[in-house]
């Protein structure tokens, strides 16, 4: 165990972080988050995907709050640019303009919402088990906090407290965890297609034929017919595929009004017939709303052989979704990554030489990024949760961990590391269990 001076110990204690050290490390707010992908019957490869993304696992920058919904068939989205079925979908050759990623994410946002995703995202919160039909018995279905509490690391007499008294407004406690916890909910869709090496070889062929025959006229021989031959026949031994995927991403719309609502006319920690069949029955107040997205593709291709394709598959699919969550988090503010500072680095001598944190290329680290260091506090007077600034950093040139699915096996620059090395360019002193966040983040408090 990492020893401590006193000074630094009563350090810890003031700045509430003390809890976060060592083997305590993953008990920090994360965003909640659940997803779904969006299965194409026609797509050779549509079961291998649909099987290789049922094993990714959620993100363990993020609370897992998949509530059953993993699969939206494409055959069942209606009127997406005057489609009977579907919705547009990107091809090898052909990009989705910014009318059709709004009409996909606007025609998504409708699934979620008939689906009624929302109000079963907050029924998870409040302990219902999703992965059981014992919540539909109105008999017996009850709400309690405890996931709340576990999540948030709120004092259970504290929130007992407030959900007796039927109120929100003014409730410190609920509130926080209002805007913390329900707030930071999100659901993720990935619109996941690819392309074989067949299609990227079949169009160079094409394009290496003409370009061959124009070489024919213009030379009088046909010099260019056998180049193009010769290489038409390199692109048909290049075999393999990448996937290439968009993904929207939503939000659980929760404030004070909405708020109110579950807490005076549904929430019950005692069995209520009428509370939850009145919740059950609420079509309108729990919503999903479309946010933002993002397209990650990348023309380099893994070569069929070097694994199974099953693995293949589940290789690609992940590194893509991975991709397109590292963008989401820098394009929109909501749906940032909050690491906690994991180890200060030190020589023999005592000297800080930098700062880790499991974080890495997963998460779309390189060398030009830069990071704030937050310090999360309880503000006395409001009881509500607030973020102080305390310093800035930049990874280490040579030392970003290559944390990506696979990266081990494929003994990549930087996976024999266990976490990122960051040197401090400005700001305070810096703690174990502060927390890390990409960019700015606009709900600091100088």
């Amino acid at each position: 165990m990492k020893k401590y001076s006193i000074l630094t110990l009563l350090l810890l204690f003031a700045a509430g972080v003390f809890a976060q050290t060592n083997g305590e490390l993953d008990k920090y707010r994360r965003n909640a988050l659940g997803e779904a992908m969006v299965y194409h019957s026609e797509d050779t490869f549509g079961v291998e995907i649909y099987e290789a993304f049922e094993a990714i696992p959620i993100s363990d920058k993020y609370d897992d709050h998949n509530i059953g919904l993993r699969v939206v068939a494409n055959d069942s989205i209606p009127n997406v640019r005057r489609r009977s079925r579907g919705l547009v979908k990107a091809q090898y050759g052909k990009t989705l303009t910014a009318k059709d990623i709004r009409l996909n994410g606007e025609a998504l946002e409708s699934v979620l919402n008939n689906a009624e995703i929302a109000k079963f995202m907050v029924a998870k919160w409040f302990g219902w088990n999703m992965d059981s039909l014992e919540y539909m018995s109105p008999e017996t279905a009850t709400f309690n906090m405890r996931l709340i509490q576990e999540r948030g690391q709120y004092n259970a007499s504290d929130l007992d407290v407030a959900i007796a008294s039927q109120t929100t407004r003014g409730l410190a406690a609920i509130s926080d965890a209002g805007e913390e916890l329900l707030g930071n909910t999100f659901f993720l869709v990935n619109d996941m297609t690819y392309v074989t090496a067949e299609e990227r070889a079949a169009a160079a062929k094409t394009a290496l034929n003409i370009l061959g025959g124009i070489a024919d006229a213009l030379l009088g021989s046909d010099v260019g017919s056998s180049t193009a031959k010769a290489a038409g026949d390199i692109a048909d031994s290049f075999t393999g595929f990448t996937v290439k995927t968009h993904s929207y991403l939503y939000q659980l719309q929760w404030n004070d009004s909405v708020a109110a609502i579950f807490y005076n006319k549904y929430y019950t920690e005692t069995p209520d017939v009428d509370k939850i069949m009145a919740f059950l029955m609420d079509t309108s107040t729990f919503r999903m709303k479309y946010v933002a997205h993002e397209y990650e593709y990348s023309g380099k291709s893994t070569l069929k052989g070097k694994y199974e394709r099953a693995e293949l598959v589940k290789m690609s699919c992940t590194r893509s979704i991975d991709k397109n969550i590292a963008a989401l988090q820098l394009a929109y503010e909501d749906f940032k990554v909050k690491v906690p500072v994991y180890e200060i680095v030190t020589n023999e001598k005592g000297k800080v030489l930098g700062y880790s944190a499991k974080i890495g290329m997963k998460e779309g680290i390189t060398e030009k990024s830069t990071f704030q260091v937050i310090q999360r506090v309880v503000d006395p007077q409001t009881n509500r949760t607030i973020y102080r600034y305390v310093a800035s950093l930049k990874p280490v040139k040579g030392k970003i961990w290559d944390n990506r699915y696979n990266a081990v096996l494929e003994q990549a620059e930087g996976s024999e590391l266990t976490a990122t090395m960051f040197k401090k360019t400005a700001g305070g002193e810096i703690l174990p269990g502060m927390l890390i966040i990409e960019g700015k983040y606009r709900k600091v408090q100088e």
